[in-house]
């Protein structure tokens, strides 16, 4: 498992035939695809640090490594 924090840029550059993506949000989270635009950018600046912080981490639960690492800055 891979957890990209809020306004992490990504790209697939390659993959095999059997690989697959899943993307999973928590309840309170939204999908947002974000162009790389002067417009967007300050737009994600302000959206990016109120994510709010999952109830659980999603492999070891409520006293996971997830909730323990998570950082918030506004």
């Amino acid at each position: 498992m891979v957890v990209l924090p809020a306004g992490t840029g990504h790209q697939c550059l390659s993959t095999s035939k059997d690989f697959l993506v899943v993307g999973a949000y928590s309840a309170t989270g939204t999908y947002d695809v974000c162009r790389a635009s002067p417009e967007e950018y300050a737009r994600e600046v302000k959206i990016v640090p109120k994510v709010v912080p999952p109830r659980r981490d999603p492999i070891y639960g409520k006293d996971g490594y997830l909730l323990k690492l998570w950082k918030r800055t506004a």
